[in-house]
């Protein structure tokens, strides 16, 4: 009984979500009140509620932050010159703008926004791609294959979804693939070699008038009238040790990113007001997100507490031969990508990966295993090729290329980044084989 209510509640999830009858948000909340009535959970199910949020708690924390930690980053422009010296020096030759496309990507990525790492980018790069007279769907492939990696950080959606559904701590998931996103970033600058070195032997090198520098000056959108210069310095060694205590692990990141962002703010502005100003800024950006996780906690915990996931895992494993329930994680890290093209981020992370790890739970395998294995394809490498994410017709839309011209170009170099670093994360024993 409570497998058929598990599955139930779980399609229903999904029919309401990707036949967008209702939002993510408000899904969540109705199908989970209304599977524990249906259930008799009626009475607990308040505590239910409030386990799960509590649970999730710490993954909208860090989120809050994090945006707002890179948004002010970029608010103060912090990544203005390294950018504009990279547009600066590739002059006219296809190569280097290729090149300095992915490293360009990388570097406006880490505000886990790829709908804003689509706008900054295309608008700073497409002048230069029209004047030498490049193939955009290679400026669309190698913005898309950057992006991609870069949506593997701890506050971007791909992981928050999976610490949120999975229950898991972001530190848990993230850090043991930090060998294999390493790896993924060095395949897209590979990527972007070869790509780069085809279309420098279909054009040659266009000497331009004038410096190139005017076109990095389109990337100044996010400048705040009177930033001060010499913070430069001290906001890129703060980055710096953010980045490297995040990766050793000393605190807790939610902490990390909130002491961060405190001394950033105080720091660049110090006026009650301008902070003020400059948090508002950024509040679409993390309210949202933060939103979701609470609902998705709401779902996670009456779904957990009423042992509906036990029962459904549990007529899975009795389905599921022998052999491959070992190998689950293997099996979920290669179909992560391709199913991309069938799940939206939230109909996976919250309404199919929950029942995969707590089938594999059952084989012996750790369910952030699991988490993991997903991160390597799903909404990751695979969402600048899924029509199930607004922000894939955002990039298309700027290049104007057409869309299926554009899958078919970029499938190839994302699947190869998910087949490397799943490569990667076997040696490293992020996941098992």
């Amino acid at each position: 009984m409570l497998s058929l209510l598990g599955f139930g509640m779980i399609a229903t999830f999904l029919f309401l979500v990707i036949s967008k009858r209702l939002s993510v948000v408000v899904a969540f909340i109705f199908v989970a009140i209304l599977f524990g009535i249906i259930g008799g959970f009626s009475a607990d199910m308040g505590d239910m509620m409030m386990k799960g949020i509590l649970k999730v708690a710490p993954t909208a924390i860090m989120i809050v932050f994090a945006i707002l930690y890179f948004g002010l980053m970029i608010d103060v422009g912090l990544f203005d010159p390294m950018i504009s010296r990279i547009l600066n020096i590739v002059k006219g030759d296809p190569l280097k703008v290729v090149m300095a496309t992915a490293v360009i990507t990388m570097l406006v990525g880490l505000d886990g926004d790829g709908s804003s790492t689509f706008l900054i980018t295309v608008s700073a790069l497409l002048p230069l791609y029209t004047k030498l007279g490049m193939n955009r769907l290679i400026l669309a492939c190698v913005i898309s294959l950057s992006a991609g990696v870069m949506n593997m950080i701890p506050w971007g959606g791909p992981l928050v979804r999976a610490a949120a559904s999975l229950q898991l701590e972001v530190s848990d998931l993230f850090n043991p693939l930090i060998p294999a996103m390493a790896a993924g970033l060095m395949w897209t600058l590979f990527s972007a070699y070869l790509l780069g070195k085809r279309e420098k032997a279909r054009l040659g090198t266009i000497h331009l008038k004038g410096s190139s520098m005017a076109f990095a000056e389109q990337l100044s959108v996010h400048e705040t009238p009177g930033k001060p210069p010499r913070l430069f310095w001290f906001n890129a060694l703060l980055t710096l040790c953010l980045m490297t205590i995040l990766v050793v692990d000393i605190l807790p990141i939610p902490i990390l990113f909130a002491i961060a962002f405190a001394i950033a703010l105080f720091v660049n502005f110090p006026h009650p007001k301008e902070q003020q100003e400059r948090i508002l800024s950024h509040a679409n950006s993390f309210v949202m997100v933060s939103t979701l996780v609470f609902a998705a906690g709401i779902f996670t915990g009456v779904f957990t507490e009423t042992k509906m996931m036990d029962a459904m895992a549990n007529t899975i494993v009795s389905l599921t031969p022998e052999w491959l329930g070992s190998h689950l994680p293997l099996v979920v890290a290669i179909t992560s990508l391709p199913l991309s093209f069938v799940f939206s981020p939230d109909a996976y992370y919250f309404g199919i990966l929950p029942v995969i790890s707590h089938t594999a739970a059952n084989f012996g395998v750790d369910p952030v295993e699991i988490g993991r294995a997903a991160l390597l394809g799903h909404s990751t490498t695979g969402f600048p090729l899924s029509p199930l994410v607004p922000a894939t017709f955002i990039l298309i839309g700027l290049v104007e290329v057409d869309f299926g011209e554009h899958q078919k170009f970029l499938f190839k170099w994302a699947f190869g980044t998910t087949i490397v670093m799943t490569i990667t994360a076997i040696l490293t024993n992020a996941i098992s084989l």
